[in-house]
């Protein structure tokens, strides 16, 4: 019989951590006498990140004394305590490997439903003063797991834990842990888990995603792994030819160098560059992919920026025949297959992806209802204004709506043209239906104000995806106070290692010997990263990606090892590369 041995709770605190304060609620203990347990929580008990802890579907964690003992031995420790690893419950039984997404089980006066494993988090990692935690209790099949609350009631340490419903499919929770975060998952299986209704919004999303592909998922199909195209490090990339398409704005067509094929890149991806001949060190800079995914060869459009050192010397110096070195096209902000109604909605240089994705769907002849709705300042400034209209064309059931905000020539409005900005009335009036899939790329002010409006119009928040320019936003769940400083050389001499590009950021740095892993690197240079994964996962270390592959290793990340592409703590964090 399994057996509830402590009762813990904690409400949020600020502790420090790296020379930060961290607001977390991992420090729970054991209290005596008997706790109502609520839909939400326990009373008395709190959670300092709600996107990755508590909730409805992760209400009560639990944890087992068998664990404890594991990493005693493991670790060399002999100092743990009841709530060491943030858990409400601590339990005899219930392991991993046995307990199943759907199991029901009654405590004293409550009953509980699995939902889903722990999400694997740094602070467990600050309360052990171990880093490694959060990978290792991925690696070691021992992540817990939480509970939803089916009846509230009162429960205390001593109760009794009674089965009272097996969950369908057999799915245990270390297994579920494993087809999420580790490689080599069983098709089978994966599928599966979207059969097992108690399992948790969050996880059945991604696990969809692994399934069906989509905009968190690396694969589209299940049945073999898929990678995002690619080659280690920079790749020489020939300039095969440069098109002016409007004052402000430069295509720039590339070919490898050695002849040989490009791999085809998801539309809406983009291509990091390192432009020899624009500074030194040379600067290193990410461009959307403008051309169709089955292009022979890759083009970027560059609009001229007047503080831009590297577009203004590719407007003014570039020349057909120059070599660029590129890393493989990646991002993730890509057209999700389907069959509804897709919104592609941008404004200047931001059409770029998104025209990318238009050629995709004309490719694939589809006959999804497609809106291309994009703001300009005028004509003399819309690129890519014929392109896309042919394009859109080609399509069985397509609608251009082009706003000009500038000067435009007197006289009647050609067709689908209209002045002024996309305001919500505008939107409304095009009669955009609630059930499509939007892609917003422009301006941040501007994709804030099209997701704003878009979902005051019924469109679902989550079906509304975005690419911003530049590099990613820093989001470190719970961490106060972070700082926003522009990124820069880490302090102290330069590194002597493998050169490391932050894509997104425009900065490479050589390998310093002092820095343990990619994101410590980050830290040391300000770049913005995420320590959430797609899942919610937090980490300490950087996860490992090999190849571009969305997957999981649980391997504390040593110093990149030739070959490897790296990827600060999946999607949507900051692109690595790792030049050989």
């Amino acid at each position: 019989m399994a057996t509830l041995l402590s009762l813990n709770v904690g409400m949020p605190e600020d502790v420090p951590w790296q020379g930060r304060t961290v607001h977390t609620g991992v420090w729970k203990y054991p209290v005596a006498g008997k706790r109502v347990v609520r839909r939400l929580n326990v009373d008395g008990d709190g959670q300092g990140d709600l996107q990755g802890h508590g909730g409805e579907q992760r209400a009560v964690l639990v944890y087992q004394i068998d664990s404890y003992a594991y990493w005693e031995r493991q670790l060399g420790r002999d100092d743990f305590e009841f709530g060491q690893f943030g858990e409400n419950f601590t339990v005899e039984g219930l392991p991993d490997d046995e307990v199943c997404i759907g199991d029901r089980y009654r405590v004293g006066e409550a009953e509980f439903e699995v939902t889903q494993p722990r999400v694997t988090c740094y602070r467990v990692g600050i309360r052990l003063g171990e880093p490694r935690m959060a990978s290792l209790l991925v690696a070691h099949h021992r992540p817990g797991f939480y509970l939803r609350v089916i009846e509230e009631g009162r429960v205390e340490a001593g109760d009794e834990i009674v089965r009272t419903r097996s969950g369908p499919g057999a799915l245990t929770v270390a297994e579920t842990d494993a087809l999420l975060y580790l490689p080599d998952r069983d098709p089978r299986r994966l599928r599966a888990a979207l059969d097992v209704p108690a399992l948790s919004p969050g996880w059945r999303q991604s696990f969809d995603a692994l399934v069906n592909g989509g905009p968190d998922g690396a694969e589209a199909d299940a049945g073999s792994r898929a990678t995002e195209p690619g080659w280690a490090g920079f790749r020489p990339l020939r300039v095969v030819s440069t098109v002016r398409e409007t004052p402000s704005v430069l295509s720039v067509r590339l070919a490898a160098e050695d002849g040989g094929a490009l791999p085809a890149p998801r539309a809406g991806q983009y291509l990091t560059l390192r432009v020899n001949g624009a500074g030194d060190p040379a600067p290193v800079r990410s461009y959307s992919l403008s051309s169709g995914p089955d292009a022979d060869d890759y083009r970027i459009s560059v609009k001229r920026e007047d503080q831009g050192m590297v577009s203004r010397y590719l407007h003014r110096s570039l020349k057909p025949g120059a070599v660029l070195g590129a890393a493989a096209p990646r991002g993730d902000f890509t057209l999700a297959p389907g069959e509804g109604p897709v919104l592609l909605v941008s404004a200047g240089i931001g059409v770029t992806p998104l025209l990318s994705m238009l050629y995709e769907l004309a490719a694939e002849e589809s006959d999804r209802p497609v809106w291309w709705i994009h703001t300009a300042r005028s004509p003399a400034e819309h690129a890519f204004a014929d392109e896309a209209h042919r394009l859109l064309g080609s399509l069985g059931d397509s609608r251009e709506c082009v706003f000009y905000t500038g000067e435009y020539p007197e006289g009647e409005l050609a067709e689908g043209v209209s002045r002024g900005r996309p305001t919500e009335d505008a939107l409304r009036a095009l009669g955009l239906p609630a059930e499509a899939t939007a892609y917003l790329c422009g301006p941040d002010a501007f994709m804030a104000a099209m997701r704003e409006s878009l979902g005051r119009l019924g469109i679902d928040p989550g079906a509304v995806h975005s690419e911003a320019f530049g590099a990613l936003g820093t989001i470190n769940p719970g961490v106060v106070g972070h700082r926003d400083t522009p990124p820069h050389q880490p302090p102290g001499e330069p590194g002597t290692g493998p050169v490391v590009t932050f894509a997104r950021s425009g900065l490479s740095v050589r390998w310093p010997a002092d820095q343990r892993s990619i994101l410590d690197l980050a830290d040391a240079c300000d770049v913005p990263t995420r320590y959430a994964c797609r899942t919610g996962v937090c980490h300490t270390c950087a996860t490992r990606m090999i190849a571009g592959e969305v997957e999981y290793r649980p391997t504390p990340l040593e110093p990149p090892a030739a070959g490897e592409v790296l990827i600060c703590c999946a999607r949507p964090g900051e692109d690595v590369v790792i030049d050989l």
